[in-house]
């Protein structure tokens, strides 16, 4: 089975059939009336103002969802609950050596490039910052840690859009990378929508995947500290409508997490996209009723990664997405890669 997924404009291929060899709390039954939006309250870090030590907007999803609240597109119910992934989702694809490194404070303080966290009792550390990792999942930056992931698997095609001139700079990833599209410093609207379109609609057309998974970074955005690109808000809103068009034409599901960036405006922004996509026609929650009822739908669950639960209709519409309001970037700090499953 093949998958799609982009990342900040990046596209991976993969998904395969495979049972999980343990049993999880992962999957559940999603209500038909529910918006094709996954989060939880729990995404958001807070602790001693420790956040605020680190340029990534930690709590940016909470207030994404406090935004689409106010412009009265959604409410509590209607929001599909993410799940917390276990020790043994985990194990799936890490060492248990691996995950018990995690269990010292200084460990994860190098990975979450915050380093009072080195001073905290690893129960807080636990419960405060891996604990909403592990409820995520998976912009500018080169997406070098799912390109490793996926190194060596032919049934991943993976698109990335990123600054050639800022971290990481792996070159070994890149041999992983199947449509490659280098930007210079301060890329602005114009040649970054041209170059996203041109190389989403020429990956689409080299082969059909079965699902479409987006990671739409915000570090794409004008005076991101990290990202050296000049893309306005209103190019981020345009680029997000190009790639759900283009699966909608295709007839492809398409499944977006919202990834990095590292300005406190990206939450409005996000949800201004969320809105335009709406308006458009894009994601609807009456759409996603009127399949369920469909008797002909086949409900497929889907794993990307473990600790997320996203669902899908598999049938002859292009109207299948879902939208993810994670971070793929900070899930991959916490040690949780995993590929992307249907089972």
């Amino acid at each position: 089975m093949w998958c799609l997924i982009l990342e900040r404009t990046l596209l991976y291929f993969s998904c395969y059939i495979q049972e999980l060899p343990h049993r999880t709390e992962l999957y559940h039954e999603v209500p038909p009336t529910c918006w094709p939006i996954v989060y939880s309250p729990d995404y958001n870090i807070t602790f001693m103002g420790l956040e605020k030590l680190h340029p990534f907007d930690a709590g940016k999803w909470g207030k994404v969802i406090n935004f689409l609240k106010e412009e009265k597109l959604i409410a509590d119910d209607l929001i599909v609950q993410a799940r917390e992934a276990t020790e043994d989702d985990l194990l799936v694809v890490h060492t248990r050596r691996y995950l018990n490194k995690l269990k010292w404070s200084f460990v994860v303080a190098t990975i979450t490039e915050i380093p009072p966290v080195l001073f905290l009792p690893n129960f807080l550390v636990q419960r405060k910052v891996l604990k909403p990792l592990r409820m995520q999942t998976g912009g500018t930056i080169m997406g070098n840690g799912h390109e490793r992931d996926f190194m060596d698997d032919r049934r991943v095609y993976i698109m990335d859009v990123y600054n050639r001139y800022i971290y990481p700079g792996d070159g070994f990833a890149k041999r992983a990378i199947k449509r490659k599209v280098e930007l210079d410093w301060g890329t602005e609207d114009t040649e970054y929508l041209q170059k996203v379109q041109t190389h989403v609609e020429g990956a689409l057309n080299e082969l059909r995947p079965d699902i479409i998974v987006y990671n739409a970074g915000t570090d794409i955005l004008d005076g991101d500290p990290l990202g050296g690109l000049a893309i306005s808000p209103q190019g981020i809103v345009k680029r997000d409508e190009v790639v759900f068009k283009a699966a909608r034409s295709h007839r492809i599901p398409i499944l977006m997490v919202t990834s990095g960036g590292y300005q406190k405006r990206t939450a409005r922004i996000i949800a201004d996209s969320i809105l335009n996509l709406h308006n458009l026609g894009l994601i609807d929650k009456e759409l996603a009723t009127s399949e369920a009822e469909n008797p002909k739908c086949n409900v497929e669950k889907l794993d990307c990664p473990s600790h997320l639960t996203i669902q899908r209709t598999r049938k002859a519409s292009p109207w299948d997405c879902e939208i993810l309001l994670t971070d793929i970037q900070n899930a991959s700090s916490a040690g949780l890669h995993l590929p992307c499953k249907a089972i």
